[in-house]
């Protein structure tokens, strides 16, 4: 496009003299001009240049006339644009100037011109001209700005996009954050709470009738008392090693376990609750079986699944616990005497919905958190986890254990 201070006019006539006197009498108003005497000619200079703001073109030209010119000229999509005054004489026929419309033609001036209407339809034009230039250039700048509201846009909703996915992350790392402290408070309640009942147990009958006691059964009170103590120490010292590996996420430490020993173990932190209610408590894993688990998780599962059966095992009952090498994994069964589970129960066991009576049939309640702790373990160790109970009939959970197959 030409710029507001050159006005390019293409002169199209086939005399030198018209084109001369079309030129003196624009000349004062600052255009610039092109001229050529031949319909070919004007076809040339449009070849090269295609940013004329008009044409004035004569009608009755030798070879190619006017009206030839035009329609070549049209034929250019990026010449359409400007607009083509005919100069006709003044015998030309009105069915001449309507075939000049029908090529394109915006105007027509006769002959002999009349410089002051040559003038005037000129300006017209260029003003024209000029007020297209200025709305190209909005149109332009529209379309900047528009460009750069829609990167701005992008941008924010990159933003957007980003602070939500921190935002995401964050909760994320929250919930496992409150899922930590909720496994940490079970692990707590349950590895914690057994060896300190022994403690309370045996310290009770050393401090009731404590002159009634053989110094035989004092030392063995005291032995039970300071072997117990010992053992909450060592298991709040790794309770907090724990809970500290859960933050780091480097809490699943698997190691080669010798089951009867880490069962009996075990065991003896929960004979004081069997005591209690005079059940037996029985350990029938082979001596020959590894495993390959998380010592601190193991001994959370055994804990809750063996507190729940005595939980839930009459007095006089028993408890009992075995274990069988299949294949590449070892099935562990906590067996009870107790008073089973209806079918409702069962389903529900492992799941958020079992904070109610893990038994179904008294009225023992419980958070449900040591279950779900044990179900998550168990899945850590890529093992699985099932229940089989008849109301009345005892209970048998079964979970599943990588065997440490080197051992063999």
């Amino acid at each position: 496009m030409s710029s507001d201070s050159a006005i390019k006019i293409l002169l199209v006539d086939d005399r030198e003299d018209n084109l001369m006197s079309m030129e003196l009498v624009l000349e004062k108003e600052g255009y610039s001009f092109s001229k050529a005497t031949s319909g070919t000619g004007a076809l040339q200079i449009l070849l090269k240049e295609d940013d004329f703001s008009l044409i004035l073109l004569d009608v009755k030209m030798p070879i190619m006339d006017g009206y030839e010119t035009a329609e070549l000229i049209y034929q250019r999509e990026k010449l359409r644009r400007i607009p083509i005054i005919f100069i006709t004489g003044q015998d030309y026929e009105e069915g001449g100037i309507f075939k000049g419309y029908q090529y394109g033609a915006v105007d027509y001036i006769r002959k002999p011109v009349n410089p002051q209407i040559l003038r005037s339809k000129v300006a017209v034009f260029a003003e024209l001209h000029k007020k297209n230039q200025l709305l190209q250039r909005q149109e332009e700048k529209l379309r900047v700005i528009n460009q750069d509201l829609l990167l701005l846009n992008q941008q924010l909703e990159d933003r957007v996009r980003e602070r939500t996915l921190e935002l995401e992350k964050l909760n994320q790392e929250l919930k496992e954050l409150n899922v930590s402290k909720d496994k940490f408070l079970s692990v707590i309640s349950h590895d914690l709470r057994n060896p300190l009942t022994a403690l309370i147990v045996s310290s009770e009958k050393l401090s009731r009738d404590v002159e009634k006691h053989s110094p035989g059964e004092v030392l063995h009170l005291s032995g039970i008392i300071h072997r117990t103590s010992n053992k909450i120490l060592q298991q709040l010292n790794e309770l907090v090693d724990w809970a500290k590996k859960q933050r780091e996420k480097t809490s699943f430490n698997p190691e080669k376990i010798h089951l009867l020993n880490g069962m009996n173990e075990s065991l003896e932190l929960l004979k004081a609750n069997a005591i209690q209610k005079n059940i037996a408590l029985e350990n029938r894993v082979p001596k020959n079986i590894h495993v390959h688990a998380d010592a601190l998780m193991l001994r959370s599962i055994l804990q809750n699944l063996v507190t729940n059966a005595i939980k839930y095992t009459p007095e006089g009952g028993s408890v009992s616990v075995t274990a069988e090498e299949q294949d590449t994994m070892v099935e562990i069964c906590v067996y009870d005497t107790g008073v089973g589970m209806t079918a409702d129960v069962m389903e529900k066991l492992f799941t958020a919905d079992s904070s109610g009576s893990v038994a179904g049939t008294n009225n023992e309640k419980g958070t449900g958190l040591g279950l779900l702790l044990v179900r998550d373990f168990v899945a850590q160790h890529g093992g699985t986890i099932d229940v089989k109970s008849n109301p009345g009939s005892g209970t048998c959970i079964k979970f599943t254990m990588p065997s440490d197959l080197r051992a063999n």
